[in-house]
């Protein structure tokens, strides 16, 4: 059986399959960030240029890490360090150079948007760009398989011997997974916020990342407590990095592996301590969205005093009633109608 092609050539030029996937996902993210951004109430025309830095700084970033991981490898042959078409990049190089740099363009080009929120945004955005990237690049470049296997599902892999575990794709449908489980996580803190149920229909992200309202005048936490989102996709995908290179692609003695495994326990162990810091103010806040929620039904049932309203009579007043009464959840003027519970008032 042969290995899954990894070049193909389109008259003299030779064009890699790696490359291509590297570049579809990189497109997948700049549109799902963009998306993201403009549907919860933000600037994202800035998205396209900031994706451009940061696409650079993840591709030196992740192949210095490699690179530093496999320097036997390119003893014989320095020029390969920059082969990168050939495969070749640590996710966690990647992320180290890359944060950085969002973090800078993000503060120039978007400051009304908290930093700590973007991170919760974008934490989504990541693990979908792994989910692909797992599939479109080291499914499809030089020797991107696991372990040798003799099971069924064994794959063939270019200039690897024998069958071998299909690891990238294992790696997808667990990205896919935490991808399911942070969209989750983004309708549950939702659901802890009584003002901002019944949204009409729009995505769990565009109520939760939206600005907090004018008319919200909570000085202490108008908006949710950031962080939750990305502590848990740190914490997911921190294990699930472990795992992988654990069972599927450490070797003995290899320093790359061995970091790997190093930077998963560190990212797991960073996420959990980060959800810790969060459970207190998130109890807080939900208990501050609850009363205030309290309160604005209490406005919607208590009597107003308004004298004016005395001279409408009881048919009107139990027309308008509930009208008014719905009204008032956006506007604290007091309605009419409800006051005729004791009776008709004397006309003047």
């Amino acid at each position: 059986m042969r290995p899954i092609p990894v070049a193909f050539h389109i008259w003299f030029i030779e064009v890699h399959t790696y490359g291509i996937g590297l570049a579809l996902t990189f497109w997948f993210g700049l549109r799902y960030t963009e998306r993201r951004l403009r549907n919860a109430g933000y600037a994202w025309q800035w998205v396209t240029g900031m994706f451009l830095w940061v696409i650079v700084a993840a591709i030196v970033g992740a192949r210095a890490m490699h690179v530093i991981a496999n320097l036997g490898a390119y003893d014989h042959d320095p020029i390969q360090v920059i082969a990168i078409w050939q495969g070749g990049l640590s996710s966690f190089g990647g992320l180290i150079a890359a944060i950085p740099v969002g973090v800078i363009v993000t503060r120039r080009r978007c400051p009304e948007l908290p930093i700590s929120r973007f991170f919760d945004m974008m934490a989504p955005v990541l693990v979908g760009c792994w989910a692909l990237g797992r599939l479109l690049g080291p499914q499809l470049m030089v020797a991107g398989g696991g372990h040798p296997t003799t099971q069924w599902f064994g794959m063939y892999y270019a200039d690897q011997v024998g069958k071998r575990l299909p690891v990238p794709i294992f790696q997808s449908v667990e990205d896919c997974t935490v991808f399911v489980v942070l969209l989750l996580t983004e309708r549950w803190l939702v659901g802890l916020d009584p003002s901002r149920r019944g949204s009409g229909g729009r995505r769990a992200s565009d109520v939760l990342y939206a600005p907090p309202e004018p008319t919200d005048t909570m000085t202490s936490a108008a908006a949710r407590p950031n962080g939750v989102v990305i502590g848990m996709a740190m914490v997911l995908w921190g294990i699930e990095r472990f795992a992988d290179q654990r069972l599927w692609l450490s070797y003995p003695d290899h320093l790359g592996s061995e970091l790997v495994q190093l930077a998963g326990i560190g990212l797991v162990l960073a996420g959990l301590a980060l959800l810790a810091t969060r459970i207190r103010p998130l109890r807080a806040w939900r208990e501050s969205r609850v009363t205030r929620g309290a309160a604005r039904a209490g406005e919607m049932v208590s009597p107003p005093t308004d004298s004016a309203d005395e001279a409408v009579g009881p048919s009107v007043g139990a027309a308008v009633g509930p009208i008014v009464g719905a009204a008032v959840c956006t506007s604290p003027e007091p309605g009419a109608g409800s006051q005729h519970a004791t009776g008709p008032a004397t006309p003047s």
